[in-house]
């Protein structure tokens, strides 16, 4: 019996450690980026990382001085970003995109994304909600 009430407690001590580390890894929109700070981004797909609890998309973006500026953008989560039809090859590296988004509060070239367009005119829904939903959520 004794046995049993250990492994009881040690479960639900591992299941209340693991809870903490997921809810300190995901944050909200408002936590992080600033709606204030509008950003348009144009440049070539580096890498897209289809993880949780947000995917991210890196771009070398073309700044206006001819620089390359290295941005990663914030996305859905994966399971968000299928049932829109995206899959983890939808963003090879070498594919130019448009991103519209709102810059990090601390000013770093990060932002949280809510459609990437192409140049020929076609957008994907990118961001953490549906169309319409609280980004502060």
């Amino acid at each position: 019996m004794l046995i049993k009430r250990f492994s009881a407690a040690a479960s639900a001590a591992l299941l209340i450690a693991g809870s903490a580390t997921t809810a300190s890894a995901h944050h909200s929109f408002a936590a992080e980026f600033d709606r204030n700070k509008p950003v348009h981004i144009e440049g070539v797909v580096v890498e897209f990382q289809w993880v949780n609890p947000h995917s991210w998309l890196i771009v070398d973006a073309e700044m206006d001085d001819g620089s390359v500026e290295r941005w990663a953008i914030e996305g859905g989560a994966p399971s968000a970003l299928l049932r829109r039809g995206w899959t983890r090859d939808t963003l090879p590296a070498g594919t130019r995109v448009i991103v519209d988004g709102s810059q990090a509060k601390d000013g770093k070239p990060r932002a949280n994304a809510s459609n990437i367009n192409f140049p020929d005119g076609t957008s994907l829904h990118f961001g953490a909600g549906g169309i319409g939903a609280n980004p502060d959520g």
